[in-house]
C-alpha cells in the first residue's frame, strides 16, 4: 500500500498511547493527527477528510460508539475502534454501529499498523472490483468504488466492510458460500473470527438493504452452511 498521502486519525485521551501509535504509523509513511476530546472529531473530519480513523470508546465529550455513529451520516471513511473493551458484545456493538474493525487493549502496535493497513487495502481493493459475471439486475447495482449501493435508484451506503461482503456474495449469484469462505473475503490477515461477528455483518448489511426494500430478501441465510445472494424478484403489477 502506498501510505504516503495516507491521514490516518488517532482519537484517544492516552497521549502516551497515542504517541505510540502516531509513532509506529509515522514510521510506515502515514500522516498522523491525533484529538483527545469526542467533541472535537466530526469537525475535524468534515474539514480533513482522513483516509482511516482509530478510535477509542471511551473518550472525554461524545464517546466513540455515538461518535461513529454521528460520523456515518456524513462519511464512510473506515473506523477502527481501539479500546479496553473486549467483551463480544462490545465488540458486536462496535460494529454495528459503523465500525470496520475491533482492537482490544493491550495491543501490540505492530498489530494495530497491520490492521490499519488490511482495511486499506480492503478499501483499494474496492475501487478495482469488477461487475459480477452472472446477469446484473440494473436495479440493483452496487458501485463499490465509492461504497454506494443503488437500489432501483435509490442510493445506500454502505461501510467498506459491507461493500466487500455484498461484492463477494454478488460474484457468484446463488451459489451458497460459507462462513469460513465470508470471513476470507473480508478479513485477508487470516484472523480468528467469531461467526456471531460474520452474522453481525451480515445483519447490519441486510438493514441497510431493507432500508429500500423492506419486503424482499436478497441475502440468503442457509443453515448449517452458509451465505447466498439472488436478485430481488420484481413483483407484477
Amino acid at each position: 500500500i502506498r501510505t504516503m498521502s495516507k491521514i490516518i486519525l488517532i482519537v484517544e485521551d492516552n497521549v502516551d498511547l497515542s504517541r505510540v501509535l502516531e509513532r509506529y504509523l509515522s514510521d510506515q509513511g502515514f500522516k498522523c493527527f491525533c484529538i483527545d476530546n469526542g467533541d472535537e472529531v466530526e469537525e475535524w473530519v468534515r474539514k480533513n477528510k482522513p483516509n482511516l480513523i482509530l478510535l477509542d470508546v471511551v473518550i472525554p465529550g461524545i464517546n466513540g460508539l455515538a461518535l461513529s455513529e454521528k460520523i456515518r451520516t456524513f462519511s464512510q471513511v473506515p473506523i477502527i475502534f481501539v479500546t479496553g473493551r473486549s467483551e463480544e458484545e462490545d465488540k458486536l456493538r462496535g460494529l454495528k454501529n459503523g465500525a470496520d474493525d475491533y482492537i482490544c487493549k493491550p495491543f501490540r502496535p505492530k498489530e494495530v499498523v497491520a490492521r490499519v493497513e488490511a482495511v486499506l487495502r480492503r478499501v483499494e481493493n474496492n475501487f478495482g472490483l469488477d461487475k459480477p459475471d452472472s446477469e446484473e439486475d440494473p436495479n440493483f447495482v452496487l458501485d463499490a468504488r465509492h461504497n454506494k449501493l443503488f437500489i432501483n435508484e435509490k442510493e445506500v451506503s454502505l461501510t467498506s466492510v459491507q461493500t466487500s461482503l455484498l461484492a463477494f456474495l454478488m460474484s457468484n449469484v446463488g451459489k451458497v458460500f460459507s462462513r469460513d469462505e465470508v470471513m476470507n473475503s473480508i478479513y485477508s490477515d487470516k484472523r480468528v473470527v467469531s461467526d456471531r461477528t460474520i452474522d453481525s455483518h451480515i445483519r447490519e448489511l441486510r438493514k441497510h438493504i431493507c432500508t429500500v426494500l423492506p419486503d424482499d430478501e436478497v441475502i440468503f441465510s442457509i443453515y448449517g452452511v452458509g451465505y447466498k445472494f439472488e436478485y430481488p424478484i420484481e413483483k407484477d403489477t
